[in-house]
């Protein structure tokens, strides 16, 4: 049995590039029957010290798999392997 998927997307207010993000996460997830969180990189320095560039990033069970465009086919590959 395959365990859950930890899923966090970084992103910032304001930024169509995360907005559009959250959709495709929020597709994919909903399809699939995962759960995911948004997380705002401005509440938090380290994250906005290590990220501030590249928002909105996707993290996977903690590490970064994809920043800017989210792909809903490369996601759905990565929560489904």
């Amino acid at each position: 049995m395959q365990s859950p998927k930890e899923i966090t997307l970084l992103v910032r207010p304001g930024c169509h590039l995360c907005s559009a993000a959250k959709k495709t996460v929020d597709e994919v997830t909903n399809r699939l029957g995962l759960t995911w969180e948004s997380v705002d990189i401005d509440h938090d320095p380290g994250l906005l010290a290590q990220h501030s560039d590249e928002v909105p990033v996707l993290l996977v069970d903690g590490k970064v798999r994809d920043f800017w465009v989210i792909d809903p086919e490369r996601l759905e590959t990565l929560l489904t392997s």
